[in-house]
């Protein structure tokens, strides 16, 4: 068994509810199903899909932020801002139908249910912007994609419990871009950031795929896998512009990964500048 050490945590993510911004932290917890209170909540329309920014951008105009951490199976308190700045409270008794006003479409507020299986919204046509959807899964069109993805079982992620990207990886695609390119972190939604040393750039994250991550003191990450990127990339996001570039240049130099989707094989605490080391 070989020991490597990888970086420092340099940004921890949340995202309490599923497509919309959230909250940059300096330690979360993590428990067997990921970052405790993320994607804890999403909106679901009428038909029973989970509507997602893959399909509607708006919903990046969204925050949500804890009033204090949630513990393991805790409904805390959720404060919601909305497009014109008012915040909202998701325990509010009205709270869906005042979302519902302000996306113009009937939708419900609803947490993650144990057991449940969900499905999310896409439109096929965009879900990959203007890059054709071979190029991300070969051998598909859009022709022949669903109109909807399944979620795990009691879950509202769109396929792991956590996702990690390498300041690296950021810096290579920046180059891949051009140097104007602002490729801040927020464009990808993870939930840990690795701060990998100066002049280790490339997909650093594919040396990951067979091993394991110990990031601080407990928590151990397996079974990672190549994210898939989306639309979702490119959309603006308060003080970042658009961009379609991003996607493009992981459809043209990665079949579009970017970072690794993975699964909790040890739970606990990760805080800022806490080491990180590849186990294999």
């Amino acid at each position: 068994m070989g020991r490597r050490p990888i970086g420092v945590v340099k940004d921890l993510f949340r995202y309490p509810v599923k497509s919309m911004l959230g909250e940059r932290l300096i330690e979360v917890d993590i428990g067997e199903s990921g970052v405790i209170g993320d994607r804890a909540y999403a909106l679901r329309e009428a038909s029973g899909r989970v509507v997602t920014a893959k399909k509607w951008p708006a919903l990046f105009e969204f925050s949500a932020r804890y009033d204090r951490s949630p513990s393991p199976g805790e409904t805390a308190p959720l404060g919601i801002t909305l497009p014109d700045g008012r915040t909202i409270q998701a325990q509010d008794p009205d709270a869906s139908t005042l979302l519902s006003a302000v996306l113009g479409r009937a939708v419900r507020l609803e947490p993650a249910a144990s057991g449940q299986r969900r499905h999310a919204e896409i439109d096929p046509a965009t879900v990959f912007g203007d890059v054709p959807v071979g190029d991300m899964i070969p051998g598909q069109t859009a022709s022949t994609l669903p109109d909807v993805f399944a979620l795990p079982a009691g879950t509202l992620f769109d396929s792991a419990a956590i996702h990690v990207l390498t300041s690296g990886t950021l810096a290579y695609m920046r180059k891949l871009i051009r140097e104007d390119a602002d490729l801040d972190p927020r464009r990808f939604r993870p939930n840990i950031v690795v701060q990998t040393a100066p002049g280790v750039e490339g997909f650093v994250e594919d040396d990951w795929l067979e091993g394991t991550l110990e990031v601080g003191e407990a928590v151990r990450i397996v079974r990672m896998r190549p994210a898939l990127r989306c639309v979702m990339t490119t959309h603006p996001q308060v003080d970042l512009e658009r961009d379609r570039r991003v996607l493009r240049a992981a459809a043209q130099h990665h079949r579009g990964h970017v970072g690794v989707f993975a699964a909790i094989g040890a739970p606990g605490k990760v805080r800022l500048d806490d080491s990180v080391v590849l186990v294999t």
